[in-house]
């Protein structure tokens, strides 16, 4: 890391590196419930505008954070749900949490006043980040979802902003 963790804009034409970093994540089983990663038009037409942020080393994309609207009904409009992901190469870095704190910035001056996130019990290293950036734990969903034949638990996590 000899130029130091560049977070930037993301833009389609990152989308063939950001969506190497999802494959990787959805490759652990235990990042999400998706199973196959979606052309762009797709993942584009299902995440917010604003708020889609990558961390750039040495030239190359290391990791990516996004939105996602939580619901269509307006009185959510402020409600995110988080995506992050860091390149199993680069973890340990501290970039996950540059990129949620960057995160949490973007939404703040974009309106967003509640930012959550769902994250397996078992993936205790995201939840911990996710705690270290002043997310809380709200809940927990039992078999919330079915992955390979075995239902799985969901923590729910939220940070509240403190200026909106």
């Amino acid at each position: 890391m000899k130029n130091g963790i560049i977070i930037d804009k993301m833009l389609p034409e990152h989308w063939l590196q950001v969506s190497k970093i999802y494959k990787e994540g959805i490759s652990t089983g235990m990042a999400t419930f998706e199973k196959n990663i979606p052309h762009w038009e797709e993942w584009n037409a299902n995440h917010l505008k604003v708020c889609r942020i990558i961390a750039i080393i040495n030239g190359n994309i290391v990791g990516w954070a996004a939105l996602s609207p939580v619901s269509s009904r307006c009185v959510y409009k402020g409600v995110g749900e988080v995506s992050v992901y860091v390149s199993g190469e680069f973890r340990g870095n501290r970039i996950g949490e540059k990129l949620l704190r960057k995160l949490i910035t973007e939404s703040e001056k974009n309106g967003i006043w509640t930012i959550q996130s769902g994250v397996f019990p078992e993936n205790i290293a995201s939840i911990k980040l996710h705690e270290k950036v002043g997310f809380r734990k709200i809940g927990y969903r039992e078999k919330i979802g079915e992955f390979d034949g075995i239902w799985k638990d969901n923590i729910l996590l939220e940070r509240r902003s403190k200026l909106i």
